[in-house]
């Protein structure tokens, strides 16, 4: 059965993911929101006829898969029943090179022997037009071309090519090599290429994770999750996509099935705050010229929630009929609709993550004048619409609210400028500010407070209990201490806690009661667990969180509370800040750790 216990290769222009069985079984090209040319992830249950890139072991027995030592490389190994193995090896290339970035529109795999006589059989059967097409072929005599409506992709390698256009097995006398990329030929030998490649991609990541700032606890948790919140990163523009994948259902046959190939504002802050204490300034302020470039381009209008990662406005949903789902679970979407909604948390999500640039001594182009100018647009649209109706940060559909989290977010946007201005020296803007902020967190303590509960509630005069109120305390808004907040914790915990992880929310929305928790949440809530002094509480949620990431380390959007299944798009970034933030938080620090 599929499932999303899926390894990731890529190098920040494109991703693929890949089973424990070395099948390649999704990868968009030639970057992350395009056509899938391995699609067999979503098109149903059963054996895909198409859609995937396998090394088939003959009279397969097991198989075991890990990444190499902080690394974005996968090594699978396949054994068979007759004491055979074989190890393959993917990764796609990323290495510096006459002073820029070399990262091709390129997978790479190395089949070797390493026990017995092992049979293999090499199927790469790509698509097209979201699944509906299959590519036409032709031959070299080192390579096949898979020609589609809109690109054209070369296969080169020292693989018998009759055997891996026919599918037929055979045995596995020497190490394999395989190049998939744009149709350009190789002017090196393939092996010699191949692993020059691999030298130098590997050599990256180890120098790029051996320059993270890490806590002393999990740290192997906190590697693996900054390099696959660095493979989520979109080098040509610095944007961050929420993850790699399309309509992976929240929960089995829900129909909240989304394409999250896209970037979203309020996803900012957390991820330049996880960037931030990991040290990977470049990456943060890759993110930080990609939202530079959104407040730049705003026209004042209503700012929408979520844009491409090449800044694309017009991201139209329809539905693909070609692909039937993850286990047949449709349908299958192909852009989000939520980009025509009305969310008033992003101008404060915008403000809260574009002041790192003005702190932050570290910054290339650090935060001036004309920048704050630009982000005081955003804070008079937030002052003017924290308390009107939107969608929330959960995107609800059908209805709109005044929703909490989306007033908290306009008043720590007016809070934020009001710090900048400080720090710019801007005394009248200063008190501008400040006051604007005040006014905002009076209305939002007096109207968003449910005396009957005792708590925060999700909505202005609501009933409902919101997971996202957790955040007021990691945003300033209340200090953990307060009885406000210790109250509103003890709502969420008796509204949405189930078996140590949280929902969203419990209230029905326009798709019936959640039925999945969302992982997030539950990082969120260890983390306000901590605050409130409730550490070995909080300590030990967080280590059964980690017990429920896949077997390479993963978590996607959503999991099942009774059988600790994941759910929701894969690999789903916010998780993988989640899991930062709350290692950096709990950690036993580094002073005392000797």
């Amino acid at each position: 059965m599929t499932s999303l216990d899926l390894a990731v290769v890529g190098n920040c222009g494109f991703g693929a993911l890949i089973d424990p069985l070395a099948r390649i079984v999704w990868a968009c090209l030639p970057r992350f929101d395009g056509d899938p040319f391995f699609s067999a992830l979503l098109k149903g249950n059963g054996e895909p006829d198409a859609g995937f890139w396998s090394i088939d072991l003959i009279d397969l027995e097991s198989s075991e898969q890990r990444y190499r030592r902080n690394s974005a490389v996968l090594e699978t190994v396949l054994r068979d029943v007759h004491g055979g193995a074989v190890r393959v090896t993917d990764f796609a290339p990323r290495f510096r090179h006459h002073d820029r970035m070399f990262r091709p529109t390129m997978l790479v795999r190395k089949v070797e022997r390493i026990a017995g006589t092992p049979r293999i059989c090499v199927r790469l059967r790509p698509t097209s037009e979201f699944g509906a097409e299959r590519p036409l072929t032709s031959r070299g005599s080192n390579h096949m071309r898979f020609v589609t409506s809109h690109s054209v992709m070369r296969l080169t390698t020292d693989a018998p090519l009759t055997y891996v256009a026919s599918e037929q097995s055979f045995a596995l006398e020497r190490p394999l090599h395989f190049l998939l990329g744009p149709d350009e030929s190789l002017t090196g030998s393939i092996a010699g290429t191949l692993e020059a490649f691999l030298q130098d991609t590997e050599r990256y990541w180890s120098d790029w994770s051996r320059q993270l700032s890490i806590p002393f606890e999990w740290q192997e948790a906190v590697i693996r999750s900054a390099i696959t919140l660095k493979l989520c990163s979109f080098d040509e523009t610095g944007g961050i996509l929420a993850a790699m994948t399309t309509s992976i259902p929240e929960g089995p046959d829900s129909g909240r099935n989304w394409d999250y190939r896209y970037c979203w504002l309020r996803d900012a802050f957390y991820t330049v705050h996880a960037l931030n204490r990991l040290g990977a300034t470049r990456t943060m302020e890759g993110f930080l010229s990609y939202i530079a470039n959104i407040v730049a381009g705003w026209s004042g209008g209503d700012l929408q929630p979520v844009f491409g990662i090449g800044l694309e406005t017009d991201l139209s949903e329809q539905g693909v009929e070609s692909l039937a789902g993850y286990r047949g679970m449709g349908p299958v979407r192909i852009g989000n609709d939520a980009f025509r909604q009305i969310q008033n948390d992003g101008y404060g999500s915008v403000i809260l993550a574009s002041a790192q640039s003005f702190f932050d001594l570290r910054v290339g182009k650090p935060g001036d004048v004309s920048l704050f100018r630009l982000l005081e647009r955003l804070g008079e649209r937030a002052a003017r619409l924290w308390d009107s109706p939107d969608a929330g940060l959960w995107e609800l559909r059908t209805r709109k609210s005044v929703h909490t989290y989306s007033s908290l977010l306009c008043w720590a946007g007016c809070d934020r400028l009001a710090r900048i201005a400080r720090q710019l020296g801007l005394e009248p803007e200063v008190r501008h500010w400040s006051e604007t902020a005040a006014r905002i967190k009076a209305g939002v303590l007096e109207r968003a407070w449910n005396q009957r509960h005792g708590a925060f509630v999700q909505t202005f005069g609501g009933e409902d209990a919101d997971a996202s109120l957790l955040l007021m305390p990691y945003l300033g808004f209340l200090d953990a201490a307060d009885p406000r907040f210790t109250g509103t914790l003890a709502f969420i915990e008796q509204e949405l806690k189930v078996g140590g992880h949280l929902f969203r929310y419990s209230a029905p929305d326009d798709f019936g009661s959640p039925g999945t928790a969302f992982n997030v949440c539950t990082f969120w809530y260890i983390d306000a667990l901590a605050a409130v002094g409730r550490i070995e509480e909080a300590r030990a949620l967080f280590n059964a969180m980690l017990a429920c990431r896949n077997h390479v380390g993963l978590l996607s959007e959503d999991l099942d509370p009774a059988t600790k299944e994941l759910w929701g798009n894969f690999p789903q970034t916010y998780s993988m800040v989640g899991i930062i933030n709350s290692a950096m938080r709990l950690s036993m620090p580094w002073e005392e750790a000797f």
